[in-house]
């Protein structure tokens, strides 16, 4: 989803959306690809953190 579609669809203002997406991409949780139509833009995209990656923050 692009920034926009995210606004949309959780009708929360950008700035909020901005900062859920900077948190994510923090704790490695968002992959960002170019949106291949409109280069101006960019796709999120929600990575499942591997099992051996949770292990390891436990500890």
């Amino acid at each position: 989803m692009t920034h926009k579609d995210i606004v949309n669809k959780l009708h929360c203002s950008p700035r909020t959306v901005r900062y859920a997406l900077r948190k994510l991409k923090e704790n490695k949780l968002l992959i960002e690809k170019m949106n291949m139509q409109d280069m101006r833009q960019i796709i999120y995209q929600y990575r499942m953190v591997p099992l051996q990656e949770t292990r390891m923050a436990d500890n």
